[in-house]
């Protein structure tokens, strides 16, 4: 009877354990995350310079011109580019536009209440947009269908539908990621002198076209980005949602297909050395390199789909 006990008084001592462990880490979140990166190891078992997961799933939205998926870790974005026809801009008329719009409804967390706008969300919104201008890896004259009469402007919407840390760098892939997929359509003009897109090819036989032909865009430098928290002597590269509670000093670093530097953007904290900011380059740099063929495994993917 006693041999008979002794299984059933381990687990019950083991579950103590654990709960002991959990009442710890939300009662104390800074030394539960000191005790692990004492031993140069993450909560989640990650170590300091490792990123989580990344995966990239092209064409999620079936009514976009292009869209994709994108989960890092447990942060998920949908990012969605919707294309409609516009007079250009009188300084630009060689060029279309882009307009940017970083979205986060009440399901991706329980911090986002209905009816409240979130903080964070035109911030995330406006970086996006001036990554993606200055990086150079869109070249608005592509969007130009007639000169100075009729241009593109390309809606980039993002949808965050899970929030677990490194919002930006999940952000900016996915944007990457939708306009590696988009597609812009045909494009007639109608009897009263207004364009139109067509589809199929029926639409070619019925319609003059200002384009002959579907088309890719051609990117120039892709940005890719990587965020890392800095905590004393530790540099936490792609933190987590818990992390990012307890740790003050962030240093956002994005690089382009080059390895050029874009941007670097220190939040919070105190000044932080230039041997940190080197390392946090030098981490961007390898996730660069990293996410460059995660993305080119989701275009692959998709072609062989296309082709089945």
């Amino acid at each position: 009877m006693a041999a008979e006990t002794e299984p059933a008084a381990a687990a019950a001592s083991g579950l103590a354990g654990e709960m002991e462990v959990e009442a710890y880490r939300r009662l104390f979140p800074l030394a539960f995350l000191e005790r692990h990166l004492g031993e140069s190891v993450r909560p989640d078992a990650r170590r300091l310079c490792e990123a989580r997961p990344t995966t990239v799933a092209l064409g999620a939205v079936s009514s976009a011109h292009g869209s994709a998926l994108v989960r890092l870790g447990d942060t998920a974005m949908l990012a969605s580019v919707k294309l409609e026809v516009m007079s250009p801009p009188a300084e630009s008329p060689d060029e279309g536009s882009l307009a940017v719009e970083f979205h986060m409804p009440p399901i991706c967390s329980p911090l986002v209440r209905p009816g409240r706008p979130v903080d964070v969300a035109p911030v995330i919104s406006k970086a996006l947009e001036d990554v993606l201008m200055s990086s150079g890896v869109l070249n608005l004259k592509q969007l130009c269908l007639i000169s100075g009469k009729a241009s593109w402007l390309a809606y980039l919407d993002i949808y965050c539908l899970n929030v677990d840390g490194s919002l930006f760098d999940a952000a900016l892939i996915s944007a990457v990621a939708a306009f590696t997929h988009l597609e812009i359509p045909l494009v007639s003009i109608g009897d009263d002198g207004r364009l139109f897109t067509v589809g199929g090819n029926e639409g070619k036989t019925k319609f003059e076209l200002v384009n002959r032909e579907k088309r890719k865009l051609t990117l120039g430098n892709i940005p890719f980005s990587l965020t890392c928290a800095l905590h004393k002597d530790s540099i936490l590269a792609d933190p987590t949602s818990e992390e990012e509670s307890v740790i003050e000093t962030y240093v956002t670093v994005v690089v382009d297909s080059s390895d050029r530097i874009v941007s670097i953007q220190k939040l919070g904290g105190a000044v932080t050395s230039m041997e940190a900011i080197k390392e946090c380059i030098s981490l961007a740099k390898e996730r660069r390199r990293k996410l460059r063929e995660i993305l080119t495994d989701s275009v692959e993917a998709m072609e062989v789909d296309q082709t089945e």
